[in-house]
């Protein structure tokens, strides 16, 4: 088992973080710092570019300027940039422009200040595909002023997958990112993998696989970042058809990728997929393992092997 491992555990966007910095690197408490500086540097810049709770963020500072089109940071153009190829990917599933039907259903601040709430909720579905009428060129940014964006369904990926391969470029050595669900890895992997809890809930079944280097792992849920609205309980997982909380068919679905936007793309997809899920990530090639409400698991593609867990290099994705 390796033992030059070094972590680095905290809270962020109201989720778990966890750094894991492997090889000779990890004795130096020095390195290790600096890897910790340059992960909380990617992060607050993604947030400062795209938060939708703050009102200081540079997508809430421009929104009344987009319909007629603003020009934006390198930071935010990557990331509305990486939303647009999610929903072409998956043919609008995954779709950046729920803003406004996020907020009507009660999620219009962060999840740890969501009140329950008795109020009623109404539907939010754009007059046509939402995606569709986004327009960024270089970094000139247009939304229609009957659309506002929500990035989030990719931005913590893209902020695991760009601190990697940071620290990985600066720092050396092999280093795991994740933020709850969302794991990216850079550089080389422990001689063992770097292992990985599956697990949503306690007493979920669980998995333990071994991703080599370079791979990613993403698990969405429809049992977290819930609360209640209207007598119902409510998750952030929109079905773009409906403005609405997609139906939970699949409590969890944990993809596998070359970059955990890939894999949060084909995870939130599969989510809203419902019951076709396991067809449409066949027919993509994903390998996949996915939750029913009812704890059966399905798996498909070509997953990865289980591996006994090791405390010292694992992450959950959870």
């Amino acid at each position: 088992m390796t033992r030059d491992i070094a972590t680095r555990d905290w809270t962020v966007w109201s989720t778990d973080a966890r750094l894991v910095l492997a090889g000779p690197e990890a004795r130096d408490p020095a390195r290790m710092q600096q890897a910790a500086r340059l992960v909380d540097e990617e992060l607050a810049g993604i947030d400062a570019a795209c938060s939708r709770f703050r009102s200081d963020s540079e997508l809430n500072r421009l929104h009344t300027a987009l319909p007629d089109g603003a020009e934006v940071s390198p930071t935010l153009a990557r990331l509305v940039r990486t939303a647009l190829d999610a929903a072409v990917l998956t043919q609008g599933l995954v779709d950046p422009t729920l803003r406004y039907a996020m907020d009507a259903i009660g999620y219009d601040r962060d999840i740890d200040l969501i009140e329950d709430d008795s109020g009623l909720i109404r539907a939010v579905v754009s007059p046509r595909p939402g995606w569709r009428s986004v327009s960024l060129r270089a970094r000139t940014l247009r939304v229609p002023a009957h659309l506002a964006l929500d990035l989030g369904a990719t931005a913590k990926a893209a902020a695991c997958d760009a601190a990697a391969a940071r620290v990985h470029e600066e720092v050396g050595g092999g280093v795991l990112i994740a933020l709850g669900g969302d794991i990216a890895t850079a550089g080389t992997a422990p001689a063992e993998g770097w292992n990985v809890v599956v697990r949503d809930l306690p007493g979920d079944p669980a998995a333990q696989v071994a991703l080599g280097a370079g791979r990613a792992l993403a698990t969405s849920s429809t049992q977290k970042r819930r609360w209640h609205r209207a007598g119902l309980t409510r998750h952030h997982i929109l079905d773009p058809r409906t403005g609405l909380p997609a139906d939970p068919v699949w409590r969890t679905v944990t993809v596998a990728a070359r970059t955990c936007v890939r894999a949060n793309t084909f995870s939130t997809g599969a989510i809203v997929a419902g019951t076709a899920a396991p067809e449409w990530l066949e027919a993509h090639g994903v390998p996949a393992r996915l939750i029913g409400r009812d704890g059966r698991t399905v798996f498909t593609g070509d997953w990865p092997e289980e591996a006994e867990l090791a405390a010292t290099n694992s992450a959950s994705a959870a």
